[in-house]
């Protein structure tokens, strides 16, 4: 076929304007998709202000219990109810948190735990007594609780698999900057009697930064398919992907997944066989996130070093460092967990955590002063410990119980993993002072050296590779019986 010169230039201009529109096309695209990148992480984001309330409630109570024994003349027995209030109430949010997220929907959940953290905060600064303050801990503990178990779900069924961990993980960031944000009022605050009243109190700031923030986000697209509410569920999607081929392919593989659901999704749903592998992966990593000691450093480095010699303003020094270092590790976790994988991170930095506490044993085997190298070397095993565990089980442990569990008792289950960590905390809480009468300080770090190695024969058993894997996979291998082959895609 010929063209005149005159077609020629027709020609030549369609197709000109042909590729200036595929161009244009190209870049509304990723324009799209970046939107939707920056929509997801703003999500994640207000949606982890729950780990902030969850750390600055957790840690306040060391700052103002001193200053609320002096106001009440509270007895050692008092002290204890009112700091192991919020801890008893969070293992009940988390378990009735579940029903009520899969009742209502994850983001009324999220807003319904904000309000009861107001109304709980200024209920503590305004107690009369320590009756009423002890029944306002028990409220806040159940908005812990169920802010534990709701917010990681939620922004597990909002991300990306390929953002998944990092995005979930930030909620155990913003919970060791609640931590240091507790530490640090409990500092400015302490100049007078009734200063616990103002610690308290300041906690519903964030509490309603967290409600009124989740007005604007959406619910999760997996609830809303869960609910038969498709046309909802697409639009949500849309503005989180911002790509028509991945909402496509995402709607597809969850679609085949709800036809293969059970009818019901009520608590007999979870002891079913098939589901059994992950109930034992989320909650073993659960209680061994606990067990393995990242608290007792925490909350009783400061007593456990100043009763082995230290002096006690070196003590809460390396306490802050503790603190400091606990952040940091975390913000480093979010950053590898979903290149590296949560099973990896947690094969590899185990047996590092384990052998920082036989060397921290070992030092204390003398009851010499710590001085020099001893000294130097406490320190850095203290916190190399908390740099190998905090990387590994404290970041994936609300990662893998959010991804782990089908949708259908996805919340349920979410709770359960959430009620363990609580109770496992409590349990150590209660006996670490303890063993450290009964064992000595270097037999009760060697104690909890062997509980990391425990966990790293654990994980190395129980716990598949998750990373880059759509939640969707992961339930088909649950149901396929492929669960421990589950490695990311």
């Amino acid at each position: 076929m010929t063209h005149t010169p005159g077609t020629q230039d027709k020609f030549a201009s369609l197709m000109h304007k042909r590729a200036l529109s595929a161009f244009a096309d190209l870049a509304h695209e990723e324009d799209q998709t970046q939107s939707a990148r920056r929509y997801v992480s703003i999500a994640a984001a207000v949606a982890a202000v729950g780990g902030l309330l969850f750390g600055y409630d957790t840690g306040i109570i060391a700052s103002a219990l001193i200053f609320v024994t002096q106001t009440f003349s509270l007895s050692t027995m008092g002290q204890e109810w009112v700091a192991a209030s919020l801890n008893i109430g969070a293992i009940f949010g988390a378990v009735l948190s579940g029903p009520v997220s899969d009742r209502w929907g994850r983001r009324p959940a999220i807003m319904a735990a904000a309000v009861v953290f107001i109304v709980a905060s200024i209920g503590c600064g305004l107690a009369p007594d320590v009756t009423v303050l002890i029944w306002a801990r028990l409220g806040l503990g159940v908005a812990v609780g169920a802010t534990t178990q709701i917010v990681p779900v939620y922004v597990a069924e909002l991300a990306p698999a390929s953002r998944r961990g990092g995005l979930v993980s930030l909620f155990q960031l913003v919970f060791s900057l609640g931590l240091l944000l507790a530490f640090f009022v409990g500092y400015e605050l302490s100049g007078s009697a009734e200063s616990w009243r103002a610690m308290f109190m300041l906690g519903a700031l964030p509490a309603l930064l967290l409600a009124s923030g989740m007005l604007f986000l959406p619910e999760s697209p997996r609830w809303l398919l869960h609910n038969e509410r498709e046309r909802h569920a697409v639009s949500v999607l849309y503005r989180l992907r911002g790509h028509k081929e991945v909402v496509r392919d995402e709607l597809d593989e969850a679609l085949v997944v709800r036809t293969e659901e059970d009818n019901g999704a009520d608590w007999r749903s979870i002891r079913q066989i098939w589901v059994r592998p992950a109930l034992i992966a989320a909650l073993g990593v659960a209680a061994f996130s606990q067990l393995s000691g990242p608290n007792v450093i925490v909350y009783y480095a400061p007593i456990i070093l100043s009763q082995a010699g230290l002096g006690h303003s070196a003590a809460l020094l390396t306490s802050v460092s503790v603190g400091v270092t606990s952040t940091l590790t975390t913000a480093m976790g979010i950053v590898l967990i979903d290149k590296v994988g949560r099973r990896r991170m947690m094969l590899v930095m185990l047996p590092f955590a384990a052998l920082s506490l036989f060397v921290l044993g070992a030092i204390f085997v003398s009851a010499a002063p710590l001085t020099g190298l001893r000294l130097t070397l406490m320190v850095i095993s203290l916190l190399g410990y908390i740099f190998f565990n905090f990387g590994s089980l404290s970041v994936a442990v609300w990662l893998i119980a959010a991804e782990v569990f089908p949708l259908v008792i996805r919340s349920k289950a979410m709770g359960l993993a959430s009620a363990t960590v609580w109770l496992s905390d409590t349990v150590v809480s209660l006996i670490t002072l303890s063993l450290v009468n009964a064992l000595g300080t270097t037999g009760t770090f060697w104690l909890f050296g062997l509980v990391n190695v425990a966990a790293f024969l654990f994980v190395w058993k129980y716990v598949p590779e998750t990373a880059g894997t759509t939640l969707e996979h992961i339930e088909n291998s649950l149901r396929h019986g492929n669960f421990y082959k589950t490695h990311g895609k």
